[in-house]
Order: structure tokens, then C-alpha cells, then sequence
């Protein structure tokens, strides 16, 4: 099994592109991201979104990307095929091209740019640090996507992450994205985004007698306690909703 990084690596050296004029590519059809970001995707820091890759196969004309994430694709005849076989395969497709009897339709759904402005439309940066899994200063880095969601569904939302892990099921669950609303204070029992010791996790608050804890939802999950003269402790915000 080929890593998505490897795939992105391999197919951008193949058209001699540089990271910077890849992010450019992608930029152009709305995705905000940098060279930097690309160079987290390839070198497997942060992950990349299915919607995102998919992009990407199209901009790098990666032909089949099941083939290539997995070594074989069986709903595709071609990958049964040998290289001679392959060429046969092709030149009968040729045939079928002209004239156009057999040409399907043209239907492309474009990628929502995200340098449009849209009534009804809040515009999120999504980092592409995991939370738990990523380290507490994603805020400040340049690794993020700008997406697109409905004001009514981002509801004050300022960001948007993707967890990581099942301590907070059955609430959320791995790879679920939520919006946050940027606040430093949280009252007791509120859902959050938190770093603690250069560590970002989505916990509920627990601020009580005994002292502060982030609890997680699923009792598997021991609550982790935070001591304010030992540990670097930080709100990022209020968990607003869940997609």
C-alpha cells in the first residue's frame, strides 16, 4: 500500500512542478493552500482530504488512484491488464472516440472557489493538524484549507479541525470535523479545543473544587488533569458543531 504522500510526491516530480506551482494550481480553483501545506501532505505530517485529493489526481492526471493507494483496483478492467494489453485496451477506446457515438456528456461539478463571496456563506480555515494527535501551536502555522460552509451551519464557528482517535464517542467520532468558535474561556462542562503541553485535544472541561481536568466521553478514557503551575495550559475555543 502506496502512502498518499508518495503518490502526490511521484506524480508531481513526473510533471516537473514544483510544490510552490502546485499549490498555485490548486489555488486557482479555490483551495487555499501554500507550499508548505503540500510539503506536509508528502512528507505525511498533516493528512489530505478525500475532496482535496481528488483534485489533486485530476491536476497531476493521476489516472486511477485506487490502483495507486492500494497496488490494484478490481472494479477497474484495465488493472487486469498487462502493458501490451493496456495499449490494446487504449486503441480501442480511440476507435470508439470518432466519431462520437460513445462520448459521454461532459458533467463537472467545480470546486466552490473560496475567493468568491457568497450570501449565506462563512469562509473557515480547516488545519490540517488532528486533534488529539497535533501539536497545540496548528493555529499559527500555515497548514490549512479554506472551506466554504453555509452561515446557518457554522453557527459563529471562527475554525474547523478534524479529531482524531475515540475518546470523545460517542459525540464525535474519528475523523468527524467540528467548528469552533475562537474563545479563551470556558465554563465547567463545555466542549472545547485545548492545548496542553504543546498537545491539542477536543475535551469537555471539568473546573471544580478538586482542580481542572479535560474528560473525555467514552469511560475508556481516563480525565486528564491539569496543574496550572506545572503545565502549559490554553483554551482555543467552544465546540459549536459536529459534520
Amino acid at each position: 500500500m502506496e502512502s498518499i504522500g508518495a503518490i502526490i510526491t511521484a506524480y508531481r516530480k513526473k510533471a516537473h512542478m514544483s510544490q510552490f506551482e502546485l499549490a498555485a494550481l490548486l489555488q486557482e480553483e479555490g483551495i487555499d493552500v501554500t507550499s508548505k501545506t503540500i510539503s506536509a501532505w508528502e512528507t505525511g505530517r498533516n493528512e489530505i482530504s478525500a475532496r482535496i485529493f481528488l483534485h489533486l489526481c485530476r491536476i497531476l492526471e493521476i489516472p486511477d488512484c485506487l490502483e495507486e493507494y492500494f497496488g490494484h483496483n478490481p472494479n477497474n478492467p484495465l488493472a487486469l491488464l498487462n502493458a501490451a494489453g493496456k495499449e490494446k485496451a487504449l486503441s480501442y477506446i480511440d476507435l470508439l472516440l470518432y466519431p462520437q457515438s460513445y462520448v459521454k456528456e461532459p458533467h463537472i461539478t467545480p470546486y466552490t472557489a473560496a475567493s468568491s463571496q457568497k450570501d449565506g456563506i462563512k469562509k473557515l480555515r480547516l488545519y490540517d493538524a488532528r486533534v488529539s494527535a497535533g501539536s497545540g501551536d496548528f493555529l499559527d502555522s500555515d497548514y490549512y484549507t479554506t472551506i466554504e460552509v453555509p452561515e446557518e451551519e457554522a453557527r459563529g464557528a471562527d475554525f474547523a479541525v478534524t479529531i482524531s482517535g475515540d475518546s470523545m464517542e460517542p459525540l464525535f467520532r474519528d475523523h468527524d470535523m467540528v467548528y469552533v468558535h475562537r474563545q479563551e474561556t470556558l465554563e465547567d462542562g463545555e466542549i472545547g479545543i485545548f492545548s496542553l503541553n504543546n498537545m491539542a485535544y477536543l475535551k469537555k472541561l471539568k473546573d471544580c473544587a478538586d482542580g481542572t481536568f479535560l474528560i473525555s466521553l467514552n469511560p475508556n478514557y481516563a480525565p486528564i488533569p491539569v496543574d496550572p503551575n506545572r503545565d502549559s495550559f490554553r483554551i482555543f475555543g467552544k465546540v459549536c458543531r459536529t459534520r
